[in-house]
């Protein structure tokens, strides 16, 4: 298995920066720890001169000892003490894998997680500023341009011909699979129910009275050599005239009258086709038949290859031109959604229900790429330099807890020395 390449971890100015700040710090740090080691020199020759140097030099070597604690804690977690091979120092440049490994798990669990995503979304208010921010036209417009222009770009790329043979294999492929019948049984139900058809059942009770009536002088002369050779055809035409004139009459009247007996007989063989539908299997197998014989003719082929011309003439409209009716009705989409994710608290909970299902199935699908790319990155970090970035970043800090070491540890040896002078 190859290492993984290291990376370079150039400083910034900001970087930069810190490092004088660091270099501050710690001299403030070793200049208090060089004074309190001189007066502990001073005292401990002088002490005989005088009985409150003890306390002074008591205050020193407490002080001494947490200062050099602390400088070696605060050192061992970046490099060796004076350089010793002493064991549990340099600590991240040792356990940087391990530390990359820890922080990857700490991230993924703390952060890309559903909860986590959505408080902050909900803290930031993003689901409302966006609505805001979409309800603009002129986001809108932006919005639908940057759509329209990458939607051409990916036409371009394509072929019409295998887009279009794609197209239909996939509509004949899906409706191959689907039993159509009983769904259009529903269908039927569902048009028809509560009336709801009556007025188109009106209208095409007059659309064929109406054919009738146009076509009334040529049915006759069609259909004369299918009548019965001994009926004479003057009397074959009067008889279908007559018969066509009280068709037409019929449906007039079942146009204008709901209640009409042969309109209600109508309703209900329609009630009957729709129920058959969905219950007779002999009739479904029919259904199943023609389904099958249509989908084969090279007229549904042809059918299926104009629509999907026409969608790509539009889709094409759409994109290259702003001022299409489509685009302008996508802009003005794009606002109705930006305005009702702004005002409607309805619509927010729903987008917010939506957001987190995919926030979910994201983080399903790439929750552990995402933590690898942070164990990934810090792994490729060179050992030093990560610990030289890591000082810069929280050295400051801990050079303050090196001097405030040897005050805490000061002011333990004075608390330390009284407390052995009065149990003496």
């Amino acid at each position: 298995m190859t290492e993984a390449p290291k990376v370079d971890l150039a400083l910034s100015d900001a970087q930069a920066q810190r490092r004088r700040l660091l270099r501050t710090t710690r001299r403030r740090a070793t200049a208090l720890l060089a004074f309190v080691a001189a007066v502990f020199v001073v005292t401990s020759v002088l002490a005989s001169q005088a009985r409150w140097l003890s306390w002074v030099q008591a205050a020193a070597v407490a002080s001494m000892v947490g200062g050099f604690a602390d400088w070696f804690a605060v050192t061992a977690l970046f490099r060796r003490p004076l350089g010793l091979p002493i064991p549990h120092t340099a600590i991240i440049v040792e356990r940087k894998d391990r530390f990359a490994q820890t922080l990857g798990s700490f991230v993924a669990d703390s952060f890309f997680n559903p909860d986590a995503v959505m408080v902050r979304v909900d803290s930031s208010k993003a689901i409302p500023r966006a609505g805001s921010w979409l309800a603009d036209e002129a986001n809108a417009q932006f919005v639908t341009t940057q759509l329209a222009g990458l939607l051409g770009g990916v036409l371009e790329a394509l072929d019409d011909a295998d887009t279009a043979d794609a197209f239909a294999a996939a509509v004949t492929s899906r409706l191959e699979r689907a039993v159509l019948a009983p769904q259009a049984g529903r269908l039927i139900q569902a048009l028809t129910r509560d009336g709801r058809h009556q007025a188109a059942v009106a209208q095409a009770c007059l659309a064929v009275a109406a054919w009738i009536d146009s076509n009334a002088a040529d049915i006759p002369q069609r259909l004369a050599g299918r009548s019965p050779w001994w009926l004479p055809g003057p009397l074959n035409s009067r008889i279908v005239t007559t018969m066509l004139s009280q068709a037409a009459t019929l449906l007039r009247d079942m146009s204008s009258d709901a209640e009409h007996p042969s309109r209600r007989q109508l309703d209900e063989a329609i009630a009957d086709v729709a129920i058959r539908l969905q219950r007779d299997p002999e009739l479904i197998a029919k259904a199943e038949e023609l389904k099958s014989k249509l989908l084969a003719s090279a007229e549904v082929a042809e059918l299926v290859g104009s629509i999907w011309a026409e969608a790509l003439s539009e889709i094409r409209s759409i994109s290259s031109n702003p001022q299409s009716p489509l685009r302008q009705r996508a802009v003005a989409a794009a606002v109705a959604l930006g305005t009702r994710l702004r005002d409607d608290q309805v619509m927010r909970d729903e987008a917010r229900r939506m957001l987190r299902l995919g926030v979910e199935h994201a983080l399903v699908a790439f929750g552990e790429d995402l933590a690898g790319l942070v164990t990934g990155t810090i792994e490729r970090w060179d050992g030093a330099q990560a610990s030289e970035r890591l000082e810069l970043l929280l050295g400051p800090d801990l050079q303050y807890i090196r001097i405030n070491g040897t005050v805490i540890g000061a002011l333990a040896g004075l608390a330390l020395h009284a407390v052995s002078l009065l149990i003496r």
